[in-house]
Order: C-alpha cells, then sequence, then structure tokens
C-alpha cells in the first residue's frame, strides 16, 4: 500500500498530552476547511515495536479516503513502560481529543477507534474505559486481527508457531505480573461485562493467528447486546477489501446527524 501524499487541503502537524506522568505524542491529519469526523488509529508491533511509517501510511489513506481527521498516538512500548502504560496512553489520547474539539478541529461527537494487532487490543480497551470513565462517546471501534488473548490459547494461534512466539514475547514484556494477563484492560477477551460499548467491526483473515480469538471476541460482544461484524479478509493486510470493509462499516456510524449536509460515497 504506497502512501498518498497529503492533500494540498489536509494540514499534518504533532501534538502532545500528558499521560500517567509522561508526555505522550501524536500525529494529526486533518482535512482544512471543515469539522469532521475524527479516528483514532493505533499501531501494531505486539507492545514492543513503534511503527512510525505504518501508522503516517494509514492516517494518510484514511483521512484521503473517508475525509476524516486522524490521530495517531505514539503510545509507550513494554520495554519503557509496561502495563498499563500504553492503555492509559490509549485513553489519554481519546480524552485528548474529545476536549481539544472545542477549537473546531473535529467533531466530538463523531469519534471512533482503530487498532491493529497489539493496536486493536489499545482500541478495543480504549473503548471500555470510555465507557467505565463516564466518556467520552465513542462511536465506533474497528478491530484489525487484534490481540486479545494473551493465554495464547486459540488453535489459531497454536497453529501459528512463530507467531505465537513473537506474541507471546510481546506480552511477556507488557504484562510483567502474572495478574495483569486476567484484568480486562489487558486481556479484553476475559472481560465478563461488555454492555455498552460501542459496535464494532473485527477484521481477520483464513491465515490469521488471531482468528479465533478475533470471532470469540465478537460473538461475546453480539451476546452482550454489542452491535458486532466479523469480516473475513482474503489475505490479512491494508488491502482494497479492508478497506472497503471499514468504509462500508463507518460511514453510516460517522455520518452527520439526519438535517446535515448529505456525505459523498467516498467522504464522510
Amino acid at each position: 500500500m504506497a502512501p498518498p501524499l497529503p492533500s494540498p487541503n489536509t494540514a499534518v502537524h504533532e501534538s502532545t498530552c500528558l499521560s500517567c506522568g509522561h508526555t505522550l505524542r501524536m500525529r494529526v491529519h486533518r482535512p482544512e476547511g471543515s469539522t469532521p469526523p475524527v479516528v483514532l488509529y493505533f499501531h501494531p508491533g505486539r507492545f514492543v515495536v513503534d511503527a512510525p511509517e505504518e501508522s503516517e501510511t494509514v492516517a494518510r489513506m484514511l483521512t484521503a479516503r473517508f475525509g476524516v481527521a486522524t490521530v495517531t498516538p505514539f503510545y509507550s512500548l513494554a520495554a519503557e513502560r509496561p502495563f498499563p502504560a500504553a492503555a492509559e496512553d490509549a485513553y489519554a489520547a481519546l480524552r485528548w481529543v474529545h476536549d481539544n474539539a472545542g477549537r473546531g478541529l473535529w467533531n466530538a461527537r463523531r469519534i471512533a477507534l482503530i487498532g491493529a494487532e497489539a493496536g486493536g487490543n489499545l482500541a478495543a480497551v480504549a473503548a471500555m474505559m470510555a465507557r467505565d470513565r463516564g466518556g467520552p462517546c465513542v462511536k465506533a471501534q474497528v478491530l484489525c486481527s487484534p490481540m486479545l488473548d494473551p493465554s495464547l490459547g486459540s488453535c489459531s494461534m497454536r497453529e501459528a508457531e512463530a507467531e505465537s512466539r513473537a506474541c507471546g514475547e510481546g506480552y511477556q514484556s507488557y504484562l510483567q505480573h502474572a495478574a495483569d494477563r486476567l484484568h480486562p484492560y489487558a486481556a479484553p477477551i476475559l472481560c465478563t461485562r461488555l454492555q455498552g460499548l460501542p459496535p464494532a467491526l473485527l477484521l481477520t483473515a483464513p491465515d490469521d493467528p488471531m482468528r479465533d480469538e478475533t470471532r470469540d471476541y465478537a460473538e461475546r460482544l453480539r451476546a452482550a447486546g454489542v452491535t458486532a461484524q466479523v469480516v473475513q479478509l482474503a489475505t490479512p493486510g491494508w488491502s482494497e477489501q479492508t478497506w472497503q470493509a471499514i468504509g462500508d462499516f463507518l460511514l453510516p456510524l460517522l455520518a452527520p446527524a439526519r438535517g446535515s449536509a448529505r456525505p459523498s460515497s467516498s467522504t464522510i
């Protein structure tokens, strides 16, 4: 996926906020001349690897394709700050997005969370934290091959030996105490209270090691009364099929309230 060049009408800048005593950096892509919806995107990396190029590419694509503002937090890596630092960073970024909407940058009532792999864990957790802490309101969550189960006990994960080892090492670094592995903000798959979460799109693929936990989490969400859609992609990653699935899911949820200007087919 080649990243598109920023549109002349897109502003790109960095910002910061405080999170648990440290400064959290964020990069912002925002269409100018509008008050768009806003998406927080949490990158993959098994909690131990940063992914600035991947984050930049996805942010540009989200903004270019859907006309949303995109905020990509550089959340804490486990080697520097283990659990719950990354989870708290995710929530701090969400609060910052909400609190800064009053500056006319984006619409505080049209916020979505997207995350891939470890970032999928953080997107799911940020949605839980927003519910548990009284806001902000999140309209949608998109979880791409999310890491949801620190036990690595699913059949699909056990079959993928190399990926299982890599994820295991990531979890070991991130969750340094045994009790952490049972905390719902570390292991969403174990959460027993899923009511009240935003609608979820969960993306997986036939050879995705996280496919079983992804489907399991979707079933648990549905059992709790949460709208949850699973899309099996032909291949993992940011293919045209991925973008189409995300657009089909997000466009209706982030569309302007009835009576506002009607969005085009390619932007919100």
